[in-house]
């Protein structure tokens, strides 16, 4: 089982605009990709995974919510509307969690591995929507804590550099 590990933050290179798949780029890699996704994933007993997340800079995510599972390849949200408020973590941002804005019904068009565009559209499902656009952030180089107040951020920043010099 290959498992790929994640970058944690403050690296900047979860703030990099992951780069869109190129219509010519060989299935096989893409494939590769998917399964170490989702591999890596699991193995660290998350709900969704982005490519940057692993240092792979393209625009590639993969999510497992309540056996709702999807790769989706340079996917955009289209639609959002109706705010509701999400508890989230994630796995490069380890033992932290907060409450965030987001959507509940959201419209998001994307590729499959066939590069195939595809439009799934969620309702009335505030984790998946929320994981989606979750992972979608991490492509565009937004990381959840982002839309927290200036003094969460700081108080974020401040265990973090505590727990890195436990380590």
């Amino acid at each position: 089982m290959n498992i790929l590990k994640i970058i944690k933050f403050p690296s900047n290179i979860l703030r990099k605009k992951s780069k869109k798949v190129n219509k010519n780029t060989n299935k096989k890699i893409i494939l590769d990709i998917k399964n170490k996704l989702f591999n890596t994933m699991y193995y660290n007993k998350g709900i969704g995974l982005s490519a940057i997340q692993v240092n792979i800079d393209l625009n590639i995510i993969v999510y497992d919510v309540n056996n709702i599972k999807n790769f989706m390849i340079n996917s955009e949200i289209i639609y959002k509307n109706e705010n509701i408020y999400s508890y989230e973590g994630c796995l490069s941002i380890p033992n932290i969690y907060y409450e965030v804005k987001r959507y509940k019904n959201i419209i998001v068009k994307y590729e499959d591995i066939d590069r195939n565009i595809n439009i799934l559209k969620i309702e009335n499902n505030n984790l998946l929507s929320s994981c989606i656009q979750h992972e979608i952030d991490h492509t565009n180089g937004i990381l959840f804590i982002d839309y927290l107040s200036n003094i969460k951020k700081f108080l974020i920043n401040k265990k973090i550099k505590k727990n890195n010099k436990h380590y």
